[in-house]
């Protein structure tokens, strides 16, 4: 068993520490709010750290799962940050959906570490479940040292190839969502405007071409006009700003991606920021 660190206890964070103390690991962990650290060393054990530096010392690996590139950037490099703190050859995963640019900085900010950018997909339920998809940019070393404490809450890892290609393979990815659940909420909105029963209609087109995660998970509750479930729209236009510029970058255009970026605009004005994002639907039937 591994002496890890676990560096933001959020949405996410919280039940992936959890799954690693479970597995046997010797957790130490940092929350900025320090009750939630408290809570977590209650129900998991363990212990707190009182900085993020002070989680790192001593650990053979750390991971961090906070929220945007600047959060990154403090609890990585910034004063009490984990990466002077780490042993040398110690094993570095951040969980966090960020830029490529900060993941790529990342690695390169010392030599002598393993890392990886390693954001994930399957949302609270999967953390919650073990069950997450997490997408590895970094080299074969890191990953393979990663694997085996991956394992603990993730239902499949894969390295799409060097520092940074993790962060890219998760932008990939929610480009399709984006779409999915767009495409959705118009078909939701035109059943309900033509007096159709919603759960009759996606109970047979689920069986079909169309079926999708989403429709399986989000059509019957769309309808309904429920939005409580997990990744929210805030979220979702925080990764979609980041595929949105590193589309600039690459000098393509994602036309599609751009304009559901504005609908879910259009939500957050309606105050939906917090709603999930199957509230995109709330766009089509003001």
């Amino acid at each position: 068993m591994a002496r890890v660190a676990f560096v933001g206890l959020g949405t996410m964070g919280c039940p992936m520490a959890g799954h690693l103390a479970r597995a046997g690991h010797e957790v130490v962990v940092f929350n900025r709010t320090p009750a939630k650290a408290e809570a977590w060393v209650a129900e998991y054990g363990g212990r707190t750290a009182a900085t993020p530096a002070a989680a790192a010392e001593g650990s053979e690996a750390v991971f961090t799962c906070v929220g945007n590139d600047d959060d990154l950037r403090q609890v990585t490099l910034g004063d009490a940050g984990v990466v002077a703190a780490m042993a040398p050859g110690a094993l570095y995963v951040d969980h966090t959906t960020v830029s490529a640019t900060i993941a790529r900085e990342l690695a390169a900010a010392r030599d002598d570490l393993l890392v990886l950018d390693a954001p994930v997909s399957g949302g609270q339920a999967g953390a919650e479940k073990g069950a997450l998809t997490v997408m590895c940019g970094g080299t074969p070393e890191a990953f393979a040292a990663a694997e085996p404490l991956l394992a603990a809450y993730a239902r499949r890892s894969g390295l799409m190839g060097p520092a940074g290609s993790g962060q890219l393979t998760k932008m990939v990815n929610q480009i399709a969502i984006a779409g999915v659940v767009e495409g959705l909420a118009e078909a939701v909105n035109f059943a309900l405007a033509a007096g159709l029963d919603a759960g009759a209609v996606f109970g047979v087109l689920g069986q079909g071409a169309a079926q999708s995660w989403q429709m399986d998970n989000r059509a019957a509750t769309m309808a309904k006009g429920e939005y409580d479930f997990g990744f929210a729209v805030d979220w979702m236009r925080k990764d979609l700003g980041l595929v949105l510029d590193e589309a600039r970058q690459l000098g393509i255009a994602l036309p599609g991606t751009a304009l559901i970026d504005q609908f879910y605009g259009d939500v957050q004005g309606m105050g939906g920021q917090r709603q999930d994002t199957s509230a995109l639907l709330r766009r089509f039937r003001r």
